[in-house]
């Protein structure tokens, strides 16, 4: 997605907002006075943004990288967290797999089966009780399987009411698992297990990530003049004799290093863009990535696949699941998301939506999924007028409604971005350092989400990046306590072979236990768009669809305006 605005063209935009302001709100002297102080602010942040000019120092070390990323050393805080992280999300070990892969000894969803157990205690279910299925998975030979790893999603769902809710898997690690449904609506409830990754594809997406980080290929143009070189750029580089231009954050440390063109300078860079990426497989392993037979394949019920739910009634004793001691964040019912956590989710027609963000500053950072809330708010508020280019692909964007003194800004997070389009540097933004830069307050909303372009890399890369954000969460909360901040989490998505091999779910759901794990206990809010999508009965798709996202910014809202709803 190419960004073409020019810091020239910035000016211009502020000018044309400058004079709008003055020709249409002179009648409101309070109105304006407001706003233009706002945008002095913004005017502000973005020249000091621009004094800050980073010189990239060129290495020509040849054994400067011993391995393929460097990274800062961690303080021992630092390194215990990310310790304890990786325990926290550890995945069950596969035993070695045979080289070549023998795909007869693999999980196939095809010959295993699910199967509902009977009520605890006996007698029917009812709303309150815990649903508990027990999944049996076997290999093409149709031999149960001994081991566990098996990446399973599952759900519970009834069409006609609008109703579903994710499930909790357990691995048992012997080749059984259980999903455990809560039973939240009265009536029909249907059972869907989804096999995404067989056991055996883990280890493989593993290895990806670990030998091969730059399996990924980006391209930085640079120019003088007439002359033009390119080069490759990534967040880890294999060790050459290349020289290295160092793109590195100084203020977050986010690694990002360019091979020095053979005649320009490193300050010549233009723009980057996504060029290939590498499949790194060995014999027999694409097999383990087949779409309908061991990929997001659906895995049937040995029995019946539904269960009806009848309401509560006085002196009903409700019966737990002893697996889980947790449920789920919500629930959809009647087409509308319901939060378990105590959040009141409020409907927001357009509305409610402009009273809700009436002199608000919305700051949003991330990537397409946060560009798609943008363009939601964008059509919903006919008054919220968009400014630059009119496509609503491109970032970053600036949207105001004069009269009622609303701005949304979006941006895209640092690199990685991988996307084919070309960005320019200057187009990409550190949310950690944006985020620095605003003064807060109680008419200011941040919202991020950070974690679909970060899934083919190295998860400390994710950690770090994580924790140099949440850093200057508690900064900006320290200094501005009113300010609501908003962190929409990542979500199960279409996968082919090749998208599975780089954007796979697993790797998805790893960020998104990491990115919960770490913002724990900090007064901000999740969008739980993992539980959102996969309660949905749409289909996966990176980029949810109206209904979800209608949901989304409804749940967004109810955190910004808890009384505000239409």
């Amino acid at each position: 997605m190419a960004i073409t605005c020019t810091r020239r063209e910035y000016s211009a935009i502020f000018v044309v907002l400058a004079v709008t302001v003055l020709i249409f709100l002179s009648h409101n002297q309070g109105i304006y006075e407001r706003f233009l102080a706002r945008y002095m602010d913004v005017l502000q942040i973005h020249h000091e943004a621009n004094l800050t000019i980073i010189i990239p120092r060129v290495y020509s070390d040849p054994d400067m990288h011993h391995r393929y990323c460097t990274f800062q050393p961690l303080s021992p805080e630092d390194a215990t967290e990310e310790t304890l992280l990786r325990d926290y999300i550890a995945w069950p070990e596969t035993p070695i797999l045979p080289d070549p892969l023998l795909m007869e000894q693999t999980s196939d969803p095809a010959r295993s089966t699910f199967t509902i157990l009977p009520r605890r205690g006996g007698g029917q279910w009812r709303v309150g009780d815990q649903l508990e299925v027990m999944i049996k998975i076997s290999d093409f030979q149709g031999r149960p399987k001994k081991f566990g790893g098996d990446f399973l999603l599952a759900r519970l769902h009834n069409l006609k009411l609008g109703a579903g809710v994710a499930g909790q898997v357990v691995d048992h690690l012997n080749g059984s698992y259980s999903a455990v449904f809560s039973l939240l609506w009265e009536g029909v409830a249907q059972v869907e297990v989804t096999l995404v990754h067989p056991s055996e594809a883990i280890p493989v997406l593993k290895r990806l990530n670990r030998e091969h980080p730059d399996r990924i290929s980006f391209h930085a143009l640079f120019r003088s003049g007439s002359l033009s070189e390119t080069t490759v750029c990534n967040v880890c580089l294999p060790p050459t004799k290349q020289p290295l231009c160092n793109y590195s954050d100084p203020r977050t440390g986010a690694p990002w290093f360019c091979y020095k063109p053979k005649t320009l300078s490193c300050d010549a860079r233009i723009h980057h863009s996504r060029k290939s990426i590498e499949r790194n497989l060995k014999a027999n392993e694409q097999k383990l990535f087949q779409s309908g037979v061991n990929l997001k394949a659906h895995i049937q019920a040995s029995g019946p696949a539904i269960v009806t739910v009848l309401p509560t009634d006085e002196g009903h004793k409700e019966e737990k699941s002893s697996i889980v001691t947790s449920g789920p964040s919500g629930y959809y019912y009647q087409g509308s998301w319901r939060t378990l956590d105590g959040t009141k989710v409020q409907y927001f027609d357009s509305s409610a939506i402009t009273q809700c963000l009436k002199g608000k500053d919305v700051h949003m950072y991330g990537d397409s999924t946060m560009r798609q809330w943008f363009a939601f708010l964008v059509t919903v508020l006919p008054d919220l007028k968009k400014f630059g280019s009119e496509s609503l692909v491109k970032l970053p964007f600036t949207a105001v409604d004069f009269a009622n003194s609303i701005m949304v800004r979006c941006f895209y997070h640092g690199p990685p971005m991988l996307g084919l389009a070309p960005i320019p540097p200057t187009d990409q933004h550190y949310i950690a350092n944006e985020i620095d830069g605003l003064k807060g307050g109680p008419n200011t909303v941040v919202v991020f989400g950070v974690w679909a372009h970060l899934a083919p890399f190295p998860l400390e890369i994710y950690i770090r990046r994580l924790r140099s954000i949440r850093r200057a969460v508690v900064r900006l909360l320290t200094r501005a306590p009113e300010t609501v901040v908003i962190i929409r989490t990542g979500n199960p998505r279409a996968l082919t072979p090749d998208l599975a091999l780089t954007f796979s779910d697993w790797y998805s759901l790893q960020r998104y236990n990491v990115l919960r794990a770490m913002f724990k206990g900090l007064n901000v809010h999740l969008v739980d768009a993992w539980s959102m999508v996969l309660a949905h009965h749409l289909p996966h798709d990176v980029h949810p669809g109206p209904p979800i996202i209608k949901n989304m910014i409804d749940v967004l809202l109810s955190h910004v305006c808890p009384q505000n709803g239409g």
